[in-house]
């Protein structure tokens, strides 16, 4: 008995529809459940929302002033300390030298030295302290004069205008320079003296670059303790005759062909006096001005610098000045003396060529003082 092949196939299941047929109506109402159940169920949100109240707003930002404030006064506080510990530092430095000399009082210190020069031994003043200085002056101003006394004193080097060369001060970094080498007693000129210098310093014009570079070079002084000695002149028209007169000489060289800034004879003198300046008088007020506030600026850039300020007339009238510069220089007194010849002697209406005019200009103004000076 030959058996037939069942070729017969299960068929699909009753819920199944061809394509393109419409699905069974229980099969969508089935659907239609589920997704209304799932649209129905709530939306839930995992991120928490966080809300800061308008007074947490400002204790937060007061809170964060607080800590700003105290920061900076912190800030502060350290500067002041590492100031005062560099002041400090600079003390012991000094106590630290095996050359210290406990006699010297504690607010002297930063001004008391001890050079170790590369071109020579100190020798047995090698425990000489040696005091920094320099004569802050305007040119005719008595400098000069001034300059030769403080050399004659057998422990003090003043070595003259070493900036009146340009290249010396054509700009901070070689002004410092130059400041080093003189206050190592490096600096050769015809006034350094022996090892046992107690005092070493230069004759320093406002215009040679002095003023230009005025918070640098105070700066500088503050931290080597260096002192000024100012040197000025109240009577600023005849400090104006003075440079008047060394101008012409500059150029006609009356003294045998050479031109002398400064003499040591009196017949020398004489001929130069004989030389009367004619003095502009339309410009003559702006220059008293400028000369006068040339030397205001000075004395305010380095106040706060150790100094002392002097007057030419005064120093002429009254010898006890050069002791309160040598009480200044913390150096025993003695008698100074200097060679130089007074050029000028006479009234100075007898120095003026125009002295009418020049009157007539002054007389009544603020400068009308200088016209009863006398060298």
């Amino acid at each position: 008995m030959v058996r037939r092949r069942d070729n017969s196939q299960p068929g699909p299941p009753s819920w199944f529809a061809p394509p393109g047929a419409p699905w069974p109506s229980s099969i969508v109402q089935q659907v239609d459940s589920s997704r209304s159940h799932v649209d129905d169920t709530p939306t839930v949100n995992t991120k928490s929302t966080r809300r800061y109240p308008l007074a947490s707003l400002v204790a937060i930002l007061a809170l964060i002033t607080l800590v700003g404030v105290y920061i900076f006064s912190l800030s502060l506080k350290q500067n002041g300390m590492l100031f005062g510990l560099k002041q400090t530092n600079m003390i012991e430095k000094e106590r630290e030298q095996p050359c210290h000399n406990s006699s010297v009082p504690e607010s002297e210190i930063p001004y008391v030295h001890y050079p170790s020069p590369d071109t020579y031994s100190r020798k047995e003043c090698v425990c000489t302290p040696v005091r920094f200085f320099a004569i802050l002056s305007m040119q005719r101003s008595g400098s000069g004069w001034f300059e030769t006394l403080l050399n004659s004193h057998e422990n003090i080097s003043s070595n003259g205008e070493i900036f009146s060369v340009k290249d010396r001060r054509s700009n901070i970094t070689a002004i410092t320079k130059t400041l080093d080498k003189l206050y190592n007693l490096d600096w050769v000129s015809s006034a350094a003296k022996n090892e046992c210098t107690a005092a070493v310093g230069l004759k320093w014009m406002l215009n040679q670059g002095l003023m230009k570079n005025h918070q640098e070079i105070a700066a500088y002084f503050n931290r080597r303790g260096v002192s000024a000695i100012f040197l000025l002149r109240r009577n600023l028209l005849q400090r104006y005759v003075s440079i008047l007169a060394n101008d012409y000489d500059r150029n006609t060289k009356q003294l045998n062909g050479t031109h002398k800034a400064h003499v040591h004879h009196r017949g020398q003198a004489d001929v130069l006096a004989q030389y009367k300046p004619t003095i502009d008088t339309k410009s003559l007020i702006a220059e008293l001005k400028r000369s006068d506030k040339l030397a205001a600026d000075g004395l305010a850039s380095f106040k706060k610098i150790r100094n002392i300020v002097l007057y030419y007339e005064d120093v002429v009238s009254n010898h006890t000045k050069l002791a309160d510069v040598l009480d200044f220089l913390k150096l025993p007194k003695t008698k100074l003396s200097s060679r130089h010849v007074k050029i000028h002697t006479k009234r100075l209406r007898d120095h003026i060529d125009n002295w009418i005019d020049v009157y007539n200009t002054l007389n009544g103004t603020q400068y009308e003082s200088f016209l009863n000076g006398r060298r």
